[in-house]
């Protein structure tokens, strides 16, 4: 029976399984624009699929200066609070 996780990997790597990676990335992404920022090509790191150790990562991408400014103000206010 299958589980979803892999025992074969190291423990503190478990956790980091695919399937979790595609929940953190609609979170990042409904965050962000819950903070009125778009960042067009967040996304999946396919190549983070290709090992049979690897950890999935969530590419942020690429964005302009206005958005760049936009995520670093919204985190900012976060540390404050």
């Amino acid at each position: 029976m299958r589980t979803g996780r892999r025992t074969d990997m190291p423990s503190h790597i478990q956790h980091h399984h695919h399937d979790d990676v595609h929940e953190c990335t609609e979170l990042l992404r409904s965050a962000l624009k819950d903070n009125g920022i778009t960042l067009p090509s967040l996304g999946i790191d396919l190549p983070g699929f290709a090992g049979s150790y690897a950890v999935p990562l969530v590419a942020l991408g690429n964005c302009n200066t206005t958005t760049a400014r936009k995520l670093a103000e919204a985190l900012r206010k976060a540390a404050t609070r």
